[in-house]
């Protein structure tokens, strides 16, 4: 032995990550977070639902104005969601996602 290097490798493999389904974690919405992104996701997909029962308006503009915005906020919800739970976050990098 030279220099005092090792040269004998270790034996033990390399330690495998544990194996979510989708890479899902509730690591980063969690306590109250999680819950209430869920809340916010059912209740703009009610929103859509109500607005398409409407059959018969007078003055459509804001029916439709409402309809643009809550489902905005469904998809919106629904891609906070996949980025916070899946392992999309750790892909971008954990400083480039701000915290919702």
């Amino acid at each position: 032995m030279e220099n005092g290097a090792v040269s004998n490798e270790t034996t033990e493999p390399e330690a495998r990550p544990p194996r979510r389904p989708f890479g899902c974690t509730l690591r980063h919405l969690w306590p109250w977070r999680l819950p209430a992104k869920g809340f916010q996701a059912v209740l703009s997909l009610l929103a859509v639902i109500c607005e398409e029962i409407v059959e018969e308006c007078m003055n459509c503009a804001g029916l439709y104005f409402f309809e643009f915005t809550s489902c905005s906020a469904f998809l919106l919800s629904l891609l906070v969601l996949c980025v916070y739970c899946t392992d999309v976050y750790k892909t971008f990098g954990e400083d480039k996602v701000p915290r919702a």
